[in-house]
């Protein structure tokens, strides 16, 4: 219920990670990609060759709230809306333009990367993350981990972290309703202020994402309850994006979900 292609920050294409899932026996998957739906049609048309096998439309959109970064995923969406479509585009164009600004940042830190060569390299699927960033830090041999990048020089108040333009937590969860989709709160474990979780509620969030692959039992067990006193969906997700083998680690039954089972 939640993974990433090549469309954003992921290293498998949206066939790739189609049969890779099945292969994994999974019966289905929901596409996740960093404000863009651009690789769903092509895991739709993958899916449909594999006798009942899932893809369910999905986008993951960050927002911000009191100066932290917060996401929120949107499943089922109509990812034809004309609206979706306009706003996910001026997102990643400010993606762009913050990537730009980060490769320079790292370069003015005395690391020397072949700037064009990545943004050629980006350019053939219009996305620029700072997990690209710090995949290319580790490859060079700057840092010994995807963690290290973020640590040191990507993460939020690090010396490289530039920001970018962003919704409202209230704009995302409207965005999504609009185009038909359900709202969840992505890996909010990981989240510092946890009243953020309320102030969801308040914006009218669907669900939680309990189980993440970052989560602690702690974490699910509070967020769990959080969720039953609050009468959300609960789901889980591996956030999977290729570096870690960690596909069908986190899943969700939707069976036990109504709201899901009824749009399969």
């Amino acid at each position: 219920m939640h993974t990433h292609t090549t469309a954003s920050d992921g290293l498998l294409t949206p066939t790739e990670l189609v049969l890779k899932a099945y292969q994994r026996r999974l019966d289905g998957i929901a596409i996740t990609d960093h404000d863009s739906i651009e690789g769903i049609q092509e895991a739709l048309i993958e899916s449909i060759k594999i006798p009942g096998f899932s893809v369910i439309p999905g986008v993951e959109m960050g927002c911000s709230h009191e100066d932290e970064e917060v996401h929120i995923l949107g499943y089922f969406l109509d990812y034809t809306n004309e609206k979706l479509k306009d706003t996910l585009s001026t997102l990643r164009n400010s993606r762009w333009k913050r990537g730009i600004e980060i490769l320079h940042k790292l370069e003015n830190l005395g690391m020397e990367l072949p700037i064009d060569e990545i943004l050629e390299k980006s350019k053939k699927t219009d996305f620029i993350g700072r997990a690209t960033i710090a995949r290319e830090l580790h490859d060079r041999g700057f840092v010994k981990s995807i963690k290290e990048a973020f640590d040191k020089y990507l993460d939020v108040n690090k010396p490289a972290y530039t920001e970018r333009f962003k919704l409202t937590i209230e704009e995302t969860i409207k965005l999504i309703h609009n185009s038909g989709g359900i709202s969840v709160l992505a890996h909010p474990g990981l989240l510092i202020n946890k009243q953020i979780l309320t102030y969801c509620v308040d914006m009218g969030i669907m669900g939680i994402e309990c189980y993440h692959s970052k989560h602690s039992k702690n974490d699910e067990k509070i967020l769990v309850s959080f969720s039953e006193r609050n009468n959300l969906i609960i789901t889980g997700g591996s956030d999977y994006h290729g570096d870690i083998d960690i596909l069908g680690d986190h899943v969700t039954d939707i069976d036990n979900i109504p709201a899901f089972r009824e749009r399969v």
